[in-house]
Parts: structure tokens; C-alpha cells; sequence
């Protein structure tokens, strides 16, 4: 790999940089992640590289890389799940299907949050369900995956503990295993254990802008595989999701960057606009949680779904819509031909009760 050339890193340069990383970690013709041949320096070493990059550039002192490690990080990942997106749009087949009669709007664009946006609880726990089922996890580990599905439907909130387990967990697992094997997996989970979990309300939210034209886009900390599983079943345009670094079709067990969450996301979303030549005033992000907040304050209009107090909070102030399909409350009709319809979620309680019994049955 090529060293870092430390005039490149500096001021407007930043965005060309982090531009030249391939986040597959398949290869390219420079940036940090470049391919890796027999005669070159071995993976940690590349890590120790990335990782003594990013902490030189969050001790700078003035310009743009007044920023800490973290940050950093999530801007790294942003911009790979961008890259990624785009990648899998531009390589999918042309569709059979008759072509729209409703013209393309080519400036607009909805993103949705996953978990308890769009997605009853969190899809890496549903995902860890699963892998339990096809044996891929102990019966420890659906203790604790249980217990974090609980404690997520009740109080509505992501707590950095169990993101950080989730995160060590999942790399743990996905490391030395061959993508392919990931996207296989996912789309099993999907149809046994995530079809049945989607708000039929947020569903026809994304629809109505789909009628309208726009691409719909989903942004999770989800792994991207399991996150495009997800928009390829529910017909959207693609999904921004956590990249996991890979060489030759096989999971390295590191990160490119970070979980994308939180700013993370915003990276992402406006790295993505650039690319598909969105206008972002006119585009509209649904979220459920606080965290999501400078996702949401990126777009001209910002939703509220079934939001956590704080982010009701938020909303309240700056006047943003808010939905809450965990309730029975009528929700008012979206557009002339769309209405919201509904989804009732059951306690975070019985849920818990309900997957204890699957899980020894």
C-alpha cells in the first residue's frame, strides 16, 4: 500500500481522499484501502497505518481536521456506504418491468432509518435471531440478544453498550466468512424474521414517495448487506448501511471507518447526494431516535416516527411531522391516493416472552 501522502490530506483535499478509499477493500489504484499482494505489507500493518492516519489527523490543530478520532471515522464510513450504494445501483440489471408512466423526480429523495423507523425493534438483533436458528450463535448469545431486543422495544432507545457488543459480536462472526455467505444469510432472515416486523405505516410513507417518483433510500448501522436485502424486498432504490472492509470476496473483520450511526449517517446521506446529483432541500428523512438528529437536520423536511423522548423533544421545538404507529390512534391520510395505514406492535414485554419460547422450543 502506498504511504500517505500528507500534502493530499490537507484543507479542500479531504473529500478527494476519502473519495479514493474502496470500502470492498478489493482494490484500487490508491487510497487506504488499496489491494494487497503477496509482496506487500500484511493486513495489520495496513490497519496500523489507517489507525495512526486518523489519529494524526484528530490531533490537527486548525483547518478542517479539527475533528476527534471518532468523527473521523464515522466521515470514513459515510463515505464507503455512499460508495457502496451507488456501486450496487449502477451494477443492477435492467428491470423486465414496464416502465413508470410517472416521470422520474431526479432531485428528490426520501432516506429512512431502519430500526423501530421502519423495522418493529432492531434488524441486527432479528439478524442475530436468525443466525441463532441456522446455529451460528450459542445459546448464550440468544440470552443476550434477547434481553437487548427487550430492552430496545421498551424504552425506544439505542444504547451504546449494546451497540458496541452488537458491533464486536458481528465482526467476530462475519470474519473470515465469504460475503456471499452474508447475502445468502440475509435474505433467509429476512423472509423468516423481519417480512412480518415492518410498520405498514412507515411502508406507505416510502411508497408514496416511491409513486412519486423519487428514490427511496434506507441509512442503518445495519450491516449493507442485510440493509439491501431489506430495499430489494420492499422494492426501494438501494440502502446505506455499515461496511464491513472484505479482500477477495472474504470478510477481513474490520470496519471501514465505523458503524455508520449518527453523524455517521449524515456523511452518508449527503456523500450519496452528491454522487445521484440530489437537491437535499428537497429531499425528507424519517427517524426514530435522537441520534438521528443530524441526519435529519440535513434535509429540507424532517419526520418523526414513533420517536424516543428525546427526539419528540426535538421534533416539538423545530416543528418537524411526527407519526407514532405503535399506537391505535388514526393517522391522518398522506397525499390523495396513500393512507397511513397503522401497524400495531405488540409489548416490549410479550415480544420477550414470545422469543424466549421460540428459542427453547
Amino acid at each position: 500500500m502506498p504511504a500517505l501522502d500528507e500534502t493530499a490530506l490537507d484543507g479542500e483535499d479531504w473529500e478527494t481522499h476519502a473519495q479514493s478509499i474502496d470500502p470492498s477493500g478489493t482494490g484500487g489504484d490508491d487510497g487506504l484501502d488499496d489491494s494487497r499482494d503477496d509482496d506487500t505489507v500484511d493486513d495489520d500493518e495496513d490497519a496500523s497505518r489507517v489507525a495512526t492516519w486518523i489519529s494524526e489527523r484528530a490531533r490537527a490543530t486548525s483547518g478542517r481536521f479539527r475533528q476527534t478520532a471518532h468523527e473521523l471515522r464515522q466521515a470514513l464510513a459515510g463515505e464507503a456506504s455512499a460508495r457502496v450504494a451507488v456501486d450496487t445501483l449502477r451494477a443492477r440489471p435492467p428491470s423486465d418491468e414496464e416502465p413508470s408512466e410517472t416521470p422520474r423526480d431526479l432531485t428528490a429523495a426520501a432516506f429512512f432509518d431502519v430500526d423501530n423507523t421502519l423495522v418493529q425493534g432492531a434488524s441486527i438483533i432479528h439478524f442475530a435471531r436468525g443466525l441463532a436458528a441456522h446455529k451460528y450463535f450459542t445459546y448464550g448469545d440468544i440470552l443476550d440478544f434477547a434481553w437487548t431486543q427487550a430492552k430496545f422495544q421498551i424504552t425506544g432507545k439505542e444504547n451504546p453498550d449494546d451497540v458496541a457488543e452488537g458491533r464486536e459480536k458481528a465482526l467476530s462472526f462475519i470474519a473470515g466468512r465469504q460475503t456471499s455467505e452474508l447475502i445468502r444469510l440475509g435474505e433467509e432472515i429476512y423472509d423468516e424474521y423481519i417480512a412480518d416486523k415492518i410498520w405498514p405505516g412507515t411502508r406507505a410513507l416510502a411508497q408514496r414517495h416511491l409513486d412519486a417518483g423519487q428514490q427511496v433510500w434506507l441509512v442503518t448501522a445495519t450491516p449493507v448487506e442485510l440493509a439491501q436485502t431489506i430495499a430489494e424486498r420492499l422494492g426501494l432504490t438501494g440502502a446505506l448501511g455499515t461496511v464491513a472492509e472484505s479482500v477477495d470476496g472474504v470478510f477481513t473483520g474490520r470496519l471501514v471507518g465505523d458503524i455508520l450511526h449518527g453523524p455517521g449517517k449524515a456523511h452518508a446521506v449527503r456523500a450519496l447526494a452528491i454522487r445521484e446529483g440530489l437537491n437535499l432541500k428537497r429531499c425528507t428523512a424519517y427517524s426514530d431516535s435522537h441520534n438521528d438528529v443530524p441526519m435529519l437536520s440535513l434535509v429540507g423536511t424532517a419526520v418523526a416516527i414513533n420517536p424516543d423522548a428525546d427526539l419528540r423533544e426535538v421534533a416539538k421545538v423545530r416543528g418537524w411531522e411526527m407519526y407514532d404507529f405503535r399506537t391505535a390512534r388514526k393517522a391522518a391520510k398522506y397525499g390523495a391516493t396513500t393512507a397511513l395505514v397503522l401497524g400495531a406492535a405488540g409489548a416490549g414485554a410479550a415480544t420477550a416472552t414470545r422469543f424466549w419460547r421460540q428459542a427453547r422450543g
